[in-house]
């Protein structure tokens, strides 16, 4: 038979409650309140002083230091809180002086407020590690609130209140607090397995041994499989048994069934081109009208940068769905044509020598094979050639090397005299004759 579970004490819960709020009142109407209440509000008032002449020091020499950035960084979340450290400073003397002098219970509301003041510097100094600031603050705050409700001993009824806050799932029973709990260990266990998975991937990257596509796909699979191990440690340890998240990974599958579709097949076509090895980091593609060299391969899209500075993310299901042409896929030459015509007036043989001539001395057109050009027609104005060479560097640009070559053919034809035609037509003008009188029905003059 199933076990009942137990109720809380909710009546022993308000009794505690009710203890803490009567002991809190009654040091409350002591006169030493007010004393240390006094003295709290002096020192917190000569702390704002003197910070306001510390920062600016500390600013300049801290605007002198040149290295790790995280060192800056604590460095700068330490200043920031100058007035809170000369605060808790002040006070541990004031409290030191205190108990030399007097009863300890007639010093201890400074001595819980030196210790909320340390722990909020700890918290706001260690929560700097996250570069997200919003992040940071909110980390800072949570790590804050715990510390007070132990500095203030307010842990244990509030953690019995979330507790009590309960729905029964069967043999499993939700509180309040199993959820605080399995969200915050949860998002602890998410950053470590994120800096890991980042520091795994980037050992992955060092590592020449590997083909650029598999140290992107070892880097990815690294990443999730730590994220996954963290999470289900993490919701293990809080004490939940993962066999109850399979009605939420019902659900999760007839979302990715009915909305999530684009997702999931970015996500697979993303997997699969990392296999098959298709594209990879450094190529130049051509897909559609856009041109660049892929940057890097994204679990959903992939960067591409072309000429002109724009980064442009193009969803991996796109690689595998349309034609795309990978220009460095199994060699990285690729040849580029130069079409052109010269007058009838020039000797095709001469033209051909110094087109090849002028290809060759540009400085990127690849020497190991030897630019080429063919005769290709006899246009309305003009001999029609053309030259075809070899690059080894698309993702440095095709129209300037061109342009350059271009330039090459001008040069040479101008020093031997060889003439670029402009187009022309021939109009044969005819003088007009006089029709004979009554032809046509045209009446005569």
């Amino acid at each position: 038979m199933e076990q009942p579970v137990e109720a809380p004490d909710l009546g022993g819960l308000a009794n505690s409650l009710l203890g803490l709020l009567e002991q809190g009142f009654n040091q409350v109407t002591e006169p030493w309140f007010a004393y240390q209440l006094v003295i709290i509000l002096i020192v917190f008032s000569g702390a704002k002083f003197l910070s306001r002449r510390v920062v600016p020091r500390l600013e300049d020499r801290a605007r002198q230091i040149h290295g790790h950035r995280g060192f800056m960084r604590i460095a700068v979340a330490l200043i920031q809180q100058t007035d809170w450290i000369i605060f808790a400073a002040l006070l541990f003397l004031a409290l030191s002086v205190m108990r030399a002098v007097t009863w300890p219970s007639r010093s201890w509301l400074i001595a819980v407020v030196l210790s909320l003041s340390a722990a909020w510097i700890a918290a706001s100094v260690l929560s700097r590690v996250i570069r997200n600031r919003l992040a940071a603050r909110i980390v800072a705050w949570l790590v804050w609130v715990y510390a007070a409700l132990v500095i203030l001993g307010l842990d244990q009824p509030i953690a019995a209140l979330l507790d009590s806050l309960a729905l029964p799932l069967g043999d499993f029973r939700l509180s309040a607090l199993v959820v605080l709990k399995s969200l915050l260990v949860l998002a602890a266990a998410l950053w470590i397995s994120v800096l890991a998975g980042n520091f795994l991937d980037e050992r992955v990257q060092q590592t020449t041994d590997l083909t650029p596509s598999i140290r992107v796909l070892v880097g990815k699979v690294a990443k999730i499989g730590v994220i996954l191990i963290a999470g289900a440690v993490a919701l293990s340890t809080v004490g939940i048994d993962l066999t109850a998240l399979t009605v939420f990974s019902g659900a999760v599958g007839l979302g990715l069934g009915f909305g999530l579709q684009k997702v999931v097949s970015n996500f697979i076509s993303g997997i699969i081109i990392l296999l098959d090895k298709s594209i990879k980091p450094g190529d130049t593609i051509s897909l559609g009208e856009t041109f660049g060299w892929i940057r890097e391969l994204r679990a959903r899209f992939v960067s591409v940068i072309t000429r002109d500075g724009r980064e442009y993310l193009i969803p991996n299901e796109d690689f595998i769905t349309e034609r795309v042409i990978n220009w460095s896929f199994s060699d990285e030459l690729v040849r580029l044509d130069v079409e052109f015509g010269v007058s009838y007036d020039a000797d095709p043989h001469k033209v051909i020598e110094l087109a090849i001539e002028a290809a060759a001395g540009v400085g990127r057109v690849e020497e190991s094979r030897r630019p080429v050009c063919w005769l290709t027609g006899f246009g309305d104005s003009s001999l029609d050639f053309v030259l075809r060479f070899w690059i080894r560097d698309p993702q440095q640009g095709l129209t300037n090397i061109r342009g350059k070559v271009f330039l090459a053919l001008w040069d040479a034809f101008k020093e031997n005299g060889v003439q670029i035609p402009y187009p022309h037509r021939e109009i044969i003008m005819k003088q007009p004759q006089k029709l004979p009188d009554g032809i046509a029905g045209l009446p005569a003059d």
